[in-house]
């Protein structure tokens, strides 16, 4: 996730911008750029991960919903977990199947897990919570998970602490019409209480990464987030030339630091 598009990411379910569903919907059409560019996850996250759910993710039967193109899916599984995929959309289970066919794939979402009572030890949502309602999403987590079992939420946010990443977030402001970075403290408020039944007892953990990138990978990052994807195609264009144009002042050689705070929810099942 990129300061371009990062904080509109996590405004996702603020009534900001075009239609939540609109905006869910738009990442089928464009699942082969989100899944080459996209940020990955850091191993720190999935230690942490480990810490909190309070077992190893080796041989932990694990439910990813909103699986998307398969990032996370394919990192828990390197970690030895048995990863079932849930996603709902058509365009990105596709690409999903075409990267990883030998993980188990299921069309649905958290508001209705096609999955089985007490079927899970883990039950993960990377960069997906915001797009249900957690008022169906959490009796079905605590339906699918087991006794001792962890619902497991994260997301990639913008270091808006480092100079260039709010800049750009102030220029993706003007974009949209929206300041983004108040969107986004509204956004990490509402992720900070996923739950807002009180049923579920999070704790909580940020684990701080980067990864170094072409300028040209930033911005098909920047371009696959659900706002400029909704967004007109000329003037999705002309706002990513214009971001090219600043980027290569501050990253003259073409490579572009991107950092990243993971903020991770976990929750025990009773």
């Amino acid at each position: 996730m990129t300061a371009a598009a990062s904080s509109a990411s996590s405004a996702a379910s603020s009534s900001a911008g075009p239609p939540q569903a609109l905006r869910a919907h738009s990442f089928n059409a464009a699942a082969a750029q989100y899944a080459a560019n996209r940020p990955s996850y850091p191993p720190a996250l999935f230690d942490t991960l480990a810490e909190l759910a309070g077992r190893p993710l080796a041989g932990a039967r694990t439910v990813d919903v909103g699986a998307g193109t398969g990032i996370a899916t394919a990192l828990l599984h390197e970690r030895g977990a048995e990863v079932l995929a849930v996603e709902p959309g058509e365009g990105m289970a596709a690409e999903f199947r075409r990267a990883l066919p030998h993980i188990p794939l299921v069309r649905g979402n958290g508001n209705a897990l096609p999955v089985a009572d007490a079927y899970a030890d883990l039950l993960t949502y990377a960069q997906a919570w915001h797009w249900t309602d957690p008022a169906r999403a959490v009796p079905e987590a605590l339906r699918v998970l087991r006794p001792g079992g962890a619902l497991a939420l994260w997301w990639n946010t913008d270091a808006l602490d480092v100079e260039w990443i709010a800049e750009a977030t102030d220029r993706a402001s003007r974009f949209f019409g929206v300041d983004l970075t108040v969107e986004k403290d509204k956004a990490t408020r509402r992720f900070r209480q996923a739950d807002p039944s009180g049923r579920l007892r999070f704790d909580r953990r940020t684990v701080r990464w980067s990864r170094r990138v072409p300028v040209d990978t930033h911005l098909a990052n920047v371009g696959s987030h659900s706002l400029l994807l909704v967004s007109p195609e000329e003037r999705t264009a002309a706002f990513l030339e214009e971001e090219r144009r600043h980027l290569l002042k501050v990253f003259p050689d073409g490579l572009v630091e991107e950092t990243y705070d993971v903020l991770l929810l976990v929750a025990t099942r009773p």
